[in-house]
């Protein structure tokens, strides 16, 4: 099994420096395990791409027409690096009146970015991680109360298992010790070296929403007693949320693979990013109770038990971690293809072929947040030792997007 977000080559395989020239990058891909191609992709006039993501055997859905779509070409500019020097971040949550707060994977930590500034400041570090492998600290979401609450949850690797805790954010007490008593609200998220999910995001309806990983154990995706491998949606206290699929269960969808990236469009339909194995990512839109294929099926798939994905992209394109929705199109970040996807919807369907963008600039892109209107806050991962540092990384930048 290739364990993409490690980036490791394998046998007669290149790593690319960052900000390579396009042939050199052409010629990286072309080398990748699992990919017997660059995937037909073509270059765009703006210097964008669009991957080829038909499977052998399959076309690609109709596009809808009934709902306004934004622009088929789009664009991003690099407003500002907001911050610099962050280790291994992993989760972003804006805080409400103003600031960042940033999970470092490695050192468990959560550190306050003044967006104005990049000034860091040390909340505390998180009881009970164990980070090795993919695990460590990842996902950070702020309460739907948090204006009364003061309320951080986080997502995290113990010695046993992967859990959420919520802990009280005191921005009086000094820096280090700001973070409260953590309170586990869910634990028994199967672990492993690979393969922990672990983005969550409260959605719309004030349910958390949470993405699991397989931990390795493809078989845990088509059990709907297990959460590895799934979407579950739970109370802030970790409980089951009412108008789930399944009774009594948290499990909100199944057959995922590793899914990192969580949004919700404009009009309240959920969206999710998931590694693929050796042939395709995705990106889903999430519907109740479907079961979207893994291990049976990876991409689009004949077999109308599964829930297509909207799109696809070969391995090397893509690795997908976090998503975020903003001006039409969810906008993906790649690990390994060390790009910023976007994919313009009309409803649950591509209105139009993606586009890439910031290929290779930043080296791998770990999470992407809304910050307002056409603005992004983006966050790269080369220090959590899969990635090649450069001076000042990783950093959070600042992107106007169309």
């Amino acid at each position: 099994m290739y364990d993409r977000e490690r980036t490791r080559p394998v046998e007669g395989t290149m790593i690319v420096p960052r900000r390579a020239v396009p042939t050199v990058l052409a010629a990286a891909l072309l080398l990748t395990a699992g990919c017997s191609s660059d995937g037909g992709g073509s270059s765009g006039k703006d210097g964008s791409t669009s991957p080829g993501r038909t499977a052998p055997g399959s076309s690609a859905p109709p596009r809808q027409a009934a709902e306004e779509t934004p622009p088929a070409q789009g664009s991003v500019e690099v407003v500002r690096t907001v911050a610099e020097g962050l280790e291994s971040p992993w989760g972003l949550a804006p805080l409400p009146g103003g600031g960042l707060l940033v999970a470092s994977r490695d050192e468990g930590t959560i550190v306050r970015v003044d967006e104005k500034t990049g000034k860091k400041t040390e909340l505390g570090e998180v009881p009970g991680v164990s980070a090795a492998g993919e695990g460590g600290l990842l996902g950070l979401a702020l309460s739907p109360d948090y204006a009364s609450d003061r309320m951080v949850y986080a997502y995290f690797t113990s010695a046993s298992d992967n859990r959420i805790v919520r802990m009280i954010y005191d921005e009086r007490k000094p820096s280090g010790e700001q973070l409260g008593a953590p309170d586990t609200v869910f634990r028994g998220i199967p672990k492993g070296f690979i393969h922990n999910g672990g983005r969550i995001e409260f959605g719309p309806d004030k349910m958390l929403y949470v993405g699991t990983g397989e931990s390795g154990d493809t078989g845990l995706s088509q059990d709907k007693d297990s959460v590895g491998g799934k979407i579950l949606r739970l109370t802030p206290e970790g409980e089951p949320a009412p108008g789930n699929p399944f009774p009594d269960s948290p499990v909100y969808s199944y057959g995922h693979r590793n899914v990192q990236g969580l949004a919700w469009d404009g009009k309240q339909r959920l969206f999710a990013s998931e590694f693929g194995q050796d042939t395709w990512d995705e990106l889903n839109a999430i519907k109740p109770g479907d079961n979207y294929g893994w291990p049976e099926a990876e991409g689009r798939s004949g077999d109308g038990e599964f829930h297509n994905p909207v799109d696809q992209w070969t391995t090397a394109e893509a690795s997908p971690s976090g998503i975020a929705y903003a001006e039409g199109s969810v906008w993906m970040a790649g690990l390994r293809g060390k790009r910023l996807w976007r994919i313009p919807l009309n409803g649950t369907e591509a209105s139009a072929e993606p586009q890439a963008f910031l290929e290779g600039e930043y080296g791998r892109l770990r999470t992407v947040v809304p910050a307002g209107g056409d603005r992004l806050w983006l966050v790269t991962s080369n220090t959590d030792g899969r990635g090649s540092p450069e001076d000042g990384d990783d950093r959070i930048l600042e992107l106007r997007v169309k």
